[in-house]
């Protein structure tokens, strides 16, 4: 069954209650907040009061991808802010495991974020304490990007290695996600779609999620 996470970064943030409730009653079934520091990625986008004001309009949970240089120093203050998953970038973390291991004593799920260059296999040291892990389709930072074909074979090797283990983490794809790729990624193994202009800039976006919903 698809997890759809309709990404607020491509909401109009004027909107941003009025966009959430939108999807939210259409189906969508996370919500997907990308925080940027400007450092790990090119842009800055929000931090902990904006994910603090999502939390108190919906009841869907909150998945955190944290795009932050040293994530280990604001996993406390995010979780407090309303988080229900915490994911974080393989490539930002000098003690991953450490930092996994404080998500987990939060409470919440945690995550890995890959980038597009980094191999799936860096996260088998790692992958019994993941609830999810997240592909990066596009390079992280910027919306609206053209998916990268490439991720496809990674997403089939992940997909396989967790099966062959008997793992029960979920497979993210975030980047470039719209309707004409959405079925041939759930067929090669990804859990959870992340969708930004493909829901929020359409202009019917309760239409939009009622058709990713519906792909089989």
């Amino acid at each position: 069954m698809l997890i759809l996470a309709p990404s607020v970064l491509s909401a109009d943030f004027a909107r941003l209650a009025e966009h959430i409730q939108t999807v939210e009653s259409a189906g969508a079934d996370w919500l997907h907040l990308d925080v940027m520091d400007g450092l790990f990625v090119p842009n800055l986008s929000f931090g902990q009061p904006v994910v603090r004001a999502i939390r108190a309009v919906t009841t869907l949970p909150l998945d955190v991808h944290l795009m932050i240089q040293d994530p280990g120093r604001y996993l406390d203050s995010f979780a407090q802010a309303g988080a229900d998953i915490l994911t974080i970038h393989l490539e930002a973390c000098v003690h991953l495991h450490r930092n996994l291991q404080q998500i987990k004593a939060l409470g919440l799920q945690a995550g890995v974020a890959l980038n597009p260059h980094t191999p799936v296999e860096s996260l088998w040291p790692v992958l019994p304490d993941l609830d999810l892990v997240c592909l990066m389709s596009v390079n992280p930072g910027f919306g609206g990007q053209a998916f990268i074909p490439a991720t496809m074979n990674k997403l089939a090797a992940l997909d396989r290695y967790r099966k062959e283990h008997g793992f029960t983490f979920r497979i993210e794809i975030d980047g470039g996600v719209d309707l004409i790729n959405a079925a041939s990624l759930m067929q090669a193994g990804a859990d959870v779609l992340v969708a930004g202009n493909s829901v929020f800039g359409q202009a019917d976006a309760a239409q939009a999620v009622r058709a990713f919903k519906a792909i089989r």
